[in-house]
């Protein structure tokens, strides 16, 4: 089964690259200065902003803010996972550690896994892309135990220098959610200073966690269910592309890993010119796509309901007719 499904792969590969081989993407791989200090600063104002909303108890503002920073805190760290951020070696492990920190997760061990899953998109060693082969209500419950499996995964494809990295990142969560327990602690002094940090921290550890819980849903089932032919999805809508800082323009992020996030709107073009049909599902449904799941549903329905009132019925009658 195994030796089977390495072939379909190879054989899926290798017929994707003869078609994208006329696609021109090079030149996408430069950055200006200017594009690199913004991929640099790009969370951050959004960590600062819902940060001050907690202070201020405005926690549906304060969400807003912080699902912006997550969104933007992702896009940063996965150019980093791929060297795209324009920035040294030691400047995005920096990042990384930094990032690994506010998010409360070890992106040094997502980016052990994350590699794997290029390697192999959706195989049998792809633990980051098994929730695209679940149905979306058990990708969804099942958040916290695929983060687990990140981890557990991370570590055992992690040289010793990555690993050491990792348990790094882990201590400074660690030492993230103790200062934490203990501002709350110290709440009980009465001092304001305290009280809006204590706030501040218990609102940013509370998102965060639920925010990675929901990443397997969304970062997962999302870009990649039901795409056997062309691996991942990608989205058309700018609204969208802008909302989540061109995350989800995947199958192209598959196909060109290298070329950064602030080029991948220019490399969708180019792509739906070369190869339309690498290009034909996204990730939110259109109008057409509604309505034809609607119309199926309803048929499988009515299907059903005639099943049923066919076995109901007399089997004399039946004989007769």
């Amino acid at each position: 089964m195994k030796a089977n499904n390495v072939y379909k792969h190879e054989s899926r590969q290798s017929a994707i690259k003869q078609t994208i081989g006329s696609v021109e993407w090079q030149d996408l791989r430069h950055l200006t200065r200017r594009q690199i200090v913004y991929n640099v600063i790009l969370p951050y104002p959004f960590l600062l902003l819902s940060w001050w909303f907690a202070s201020q108890s405005w926690y549906v503002l304060a969400c807003g803010a912080s699902y912006l920073f997550f969104a933007a805190a992702f896009r940063q760290a996965h150019d980093g996972y791929h060297h795209s951020l324009g920035t040294g070696k030691h400047v995005t492990t920096t990042l990384l550690l930094l990032l690994s920190v506010l998010l409360l997760t070890s992106l040094h061990s997502i980016r052990a896994t994350h590699m794997e899953h290029h390697r192999n998109p959706l195989g049998d060693s792809d633990v980051e892309g098994g929730l695209a082969k679940l149905p979306w209500w058990q990708a969804l419950l099942g958040g916290v135990t695929y983060r687990l499996a990140i981890y557990r995964q991370g570590l055992r494809l992690s040289r010793q220098r990555n690993q050491r990295i990792i348990w790094l990142e882990f201590g400074l969560i660690a030492l993230f959610i103790m200062v934490t327990l203990i501002c709350m602690g110290l709440t009980l002094f009465d001092v304001s200073a305290i009280i809006l940090s204590a706030q501040v921290l218990m609102y940013h550890l509370f998102i965060m966690m639920l925010a990675n819980a929901s990443v397997g849903i969304i970062a997962v089932w999302g870009v990649h269910h039901d795409c056997d032919e062309t691996i991942a999805r990608t989205e058309r809508n700018p609204v969208i592309n802008v909302l989540t800082f061109n995350l989800l323009y995947h199958v192209e992020h598959h196909l060109f890993p290298a070329v950064p996030s602030n080029h991948l709107p220019e490399l969708a073009k180019r792509l739906d010119r070369a190869a339309p049909h690498l290009t034909k599902h996204h990730v939110l449904p259109n109008q057409v796509a509604v309505m034809n799941a609607i119309d199926k549903r309803w048929k499988n329905i009515k299907k059903v309901s005639c099943n049923s009132k066919d076995e109901n019925e007399c089997p004399i009658r039946r004989h007769f007719v």
